[in-house]
């Protein structure tokens, strides 16, 4: 049997650091943008920011039914953002200790249901709210119109997180590949 040696000689070293290294750089996944996921997620926040923008160009604060499409799609155009630089600078695989796909298919579930809420609300108020024809009904009614579009989106969105959090369609390597996002 072999003896250990009696002096082991080791040498440490670190990693050299030029003025353009940075170890936590964090680079766009363009990847991601493309994928059906982050063109959904766009998609939500140009259509969600037209949303709340529409309504809030009017005297939205007069009737409590816009005060509950405003919450809505505010918040869920926040919530969004947050997920989308989430994924879009890969933070979501830092932190692998979340189930990522069955929160991102939670929230998606649940921004759909909000969203149903908050067009049936903006749809059915507009009429009630405004005199046809009127700058503000337009607005109530393009606004009821971009919600629906939202809504469609998330459900969208929801229906492949799904998918996603059951691995249909794909194994572990591919998944794996494509950065756990179709």
């Amino acid at each position: 049997m072999a003896e250990f040696p009696s002096k082991v000689s080791t040498r440490t070293s670190s990693p050299a650091q030029g003025p353009g290294a940075s170890v936590s750089a964090l680079r766009p996944d363009l990847g991601f943008v493309r994928s059906s996921l982050g063109a959904l997620m766009l998609l939500q926040l140009v259509l969600g920011l037209l949303v709340w923008a529409l309504i809030a160009d009017t005297p939205y604060h007069l009737y409590p039914a816009y005060g509950w499409v405003m919450f809505v799609a505010v918040f869920l155009w926040l919530v969004t953002i947050v997920f989308f630089i989430l994924y879009l600078f890969q933070l979501h695989m830092k932190m692998y200790m979340v189930p990522w796909p069955l929160v991102l298919m939670i929230f998606n579930v649940g921004a759909t249901v909000l969203y149903i809420t908050a067009f049936i609300t903006c749809s059915a108020a507009v009429e009630l709210t405004s005199l046809k024809g009127t700058r503000p009904y337009n607005q109530r009614a393009a606004a009821s119109f971009f919600s629906c579009l939202v809504m469609i989106a998330y459900g969208a969105s929801a229906f492949f997180s799904f998918r996603a959090w059951r691995g249909v369609g794909s194994n572990a390597a591919t998944s794996q590949m494509a950065g756990g996002y179709a």
